[in-house]
């Protein structure tokens, strides 16, 4: 594992930010509204308020949660990175420790509002982490997973997975709860959508008259090469050379500024890939 005290600092700051939001809203909205909010943590809330209903046990939350995550943490240390599983756990038992710590407080009644606003400080903390190479852990884990191995963007099968689990919570506690929980857990599913984008690709059509130059500004940021495609424009009948690749989302605006700088009267259409088919470079997780 290779450490940077800059770099590793950040992330620290990162963990304990997103800790603190995750656990505050966990202890504000989520446990007013008595929602699950999908994955771990969901599973951990459920399985807490099964023990107080039916066996009248008060289970700590730090417990079951360090529990349900051990699978999940195996994935991590075994195929996505050490120095990325190591701060995941900081988040898990930070976040764990802080709710067990922090009272409750009630911002709101209103559940639809609790749902809505609580799934988005959700998906808010979560991007903090991922954006910092780290994770709230759980099923997080299994989304990286799947979309390193696989190539697919793997937030919607997740949200799949946390909509089966709500629906057990809906027939053990009622449908109301459970139907919220899912708008909760939709909201924090596009919000992370929306600000990490590593795993999503953007296809580049590029029609330039410097392709060498293009194919290798996008080698030199991203990694990835390109396909040179000879063309005739159908006005002016020119040759131009038409240069195609395959970028991550969070690469694409970074090669379309170097590329207007190489080639200002370059022609870029990007658009969204939604499966690939073969090798593609991903930046290795430490």
């Amino acid at each position: 594992m290779h450490f940077s005290w800059k770099q590793d600092s950040k992330t620290l700051l990162m963990v304990v930010i997103a800790s603190v939001i995750i656990a505050v809203n966990i202890n504000t909205f989520v446990q007013t509204g008595g929602l699950y909010p999908g994955g771990v943590t969901g599973l951990t809330l459920l399985i807490q308020r099964f023990g107080e209903t039916f066996f009248g046990l008060h289970l700590p939350f730090a417990l079951v949660n360090f529990a349900l995550n051990l699978v999940p943490v195996y994935i991590g240390f075994r195929y996505i990175g050490k120095k990325f599983t190591m701060y995941s756990c900081m988040v898990i038992g930070l976040t764990a420790l802080l709710i067990d710590i922090i009272p409750p407080h009630i911002v709101t009644e209103d559940t639809l509002l609790i749902a809505v606003f609580g799934g988005i400080i959700n998906g808010i903390a979560v991007s903090l982490c991922l954006r910092s190479d780290t994770t709230a852990g759980g099923t997080d884990f299994i989304a990286i997973y799947l979309s390193q191995k696989k190539g697919i963007d793997a937030w919607n099968i997740i949200l799949g997975f946390n909509i089966a689990q709500l629906a057990v919570a809906g027939l053990l506690f009622g449908w109301d709860k459970a139907l919220y929980s899912i708008i909760f857990q939709y909201a924090a599913t596009q919000v992370i959508q929306m600000m990490y984008t590593h795993f999503q690709k953007k296809t580049l059509f590029i029609v330039t008259s410097k392709a060498q130059e293009v194919c290798d500004i996008i080698y030199d940021k991203t990694h990835h090469g390109a396909t040179i495609l000879l063309g005739v424009g159908s006005f002016e009948h020119h040759r131009r050379s038409v240069v195609y690749s395959v970028v991550s989302a969070d690469e694409s605006k970074r090669v379309m500024r170097a590329v207007r700088a190489v080639d200002p009267g370059a022609f870029v259409n990007t658009f969204k890939t939604d499966e690939l088919k073969g090798l593609f470079y991903q930046r290795p997780t430490e």
